[in-house]
């Protein structure tokens, strides 16, 4: 008779998961004092549900007292080709590996669902599923199953994927053998933090997540802080960096799940036909992809910022003139900033013609705010 280890990890590998490992919930561990470090010096910025589930955050037992062990599973969601490349198409925007394809969560979950279910009924124990979008530290989880160990730039690397893995946890009141905790395979390398072009890491395994771009494009919802804005380049979704310049790296294949791969629009798309989306063109241009998450205005500041930082001066006027009089004051202000950086004399003239016209109160405010802010 097949034991519950063999059976829950060939049912994963059946579903196209490429890791699943095994790892006890009760056990003492640390990772929830480094995560309650981490928001008292407020490195979380607003994302403030960090802060609100911080107590259920800090152990899995927190979650569901029940819980005897945790079955962590992986995909590999590895690009073809190096990210950083990409950086260099400064009339394109930069969309992260991750949210090129379709939404991971979707994708792991009916997976993960499915894998839950087989293992409830053959092991008659109780289950509960977990996509990251729960207070529950998947990582911490990963390394201690195994999988791989919590890099210097905080995310889980793998000796056979690098830094490209999805992951998913079912934990269930069934009491399994624990797979044995995997190592950090580090060392003295330093290659993820060098290269973060907002330093935004305050030491190894620590991150300041307001210096960070995926945190900037993505969670956060005001104005792009000034001294960000040139760091961005043209990422408009995230970040791979520190992800991509990882070493362990050259062992990642390319991801083997159709859904996960990125979309051939999603490849470098055009700033110039993006920063035109009204909010129905976008949601259907980006339908099941992360990024539609963040909203139309959200993603045109970002593109914005971006297209500030392509040098196509000769667009200045027929694609960032008409946002200066969005609705939305973050684009107003983010188209701002845009027109001072490809056309100063146009900022000027702009700036003129508003600050004369009785239909525009504050304007020497709000452009100041923006230029400056």
């Amino acid at each position: 008779m097949t034991d519950l280890n063999t059976f829950v990890k060939e049912k994963a590998y059946s579903l196209g998961f490429e890791a699943c490992r095994i790892t006890p919930t009760r056990e003492k561990w640390t990772a929830g004092a480094g995560l309650e470090e981490f928001i008292s010096k407020d490195y979380h910025g607003s994302m403030t549900w960090m802060e609100t589930t911080l107590e259920r955050r800090k152990h899995p037992n927190r979650m569901w007292a029940e819980a005897n062990t945790a079955i962590v599973v992986g995909i590999n969601y590895s690009p073809v080709s190096d990210p950083i490349k990409d950086l260099e198409a400064y009339a394109q925007g930069n969309i992260s590996v991750y949210a090129k394809g379709d939404d991971y969560h979707d994708v792991i979950k009916r997976k993960l669902k499915n894998l839950a279910q087989e293992f409830a009924i053959k092991s008659q124990s109780e289950v509960k599923v977990f996509v990251d979008t729960a207070p529950l530290m998947e990582k911490p989880l990963a390394e201690r199953a195994g999988i791989g160990w919590q890099g210097k730039h905080t995310n889980l690397v793998s000796r056979y994927f690098g830094s490209w893995l999805f992951l998913g946890v079912i934990l269930t009141s069934a009491k399994l053998t624990p797979d044995k905790k995997e190592s950090d395979h580090c060392g003295s390398c330093r290659a993820c933090l060098d290269i973060c072009p907002t330093e935004a890491f305050v030491a190894p395994y620590k991150i300041d997540a307001r210096k960070c771009i995926s945190y900037l494009t993505i969670e956060h919802k005001g104005m792009i802080p000034h001294q960000f804005r040139k760091p961005m380049g043209n990422r408009i979704y995230g970040c791979d960096d520190c992800l991509a310049i990882c070493p362990w790296n050259k062992f990642a294949k390319e991801a083997r799940e159709s859904k996960l791969k990125a979309r051939e629009e999603n490849e470098l798309p055009s700033l110039i036909d993006l920063v035109i989306l009204n909010d129905t063109q976008f949601r259907e241009r980006f339908r099941k992809s992360p990024v539609k998450r963040i909203g139309r205005n959200r993603f045109i500041r970002n593109v914005l910022i971006a297209l500030g930082n392509s040098g196509q001066t000769e667009l200045a006027e027929e694609r960032i003139v008409p946002l200066l009089d969005d609705e939305d004051p973050i684009i107003r202000c983010s188209a701002v900033w845009a027109l001072s950086q490809l056309d100063p004399d146009l900022f000027q003239q702009e700036r003129k013609k508003r600050q004369e016209s009785e239909k525009v109160k504050d304007v020497q405010d709000e452009w100041s705010r923006a230029y400056n802010h």
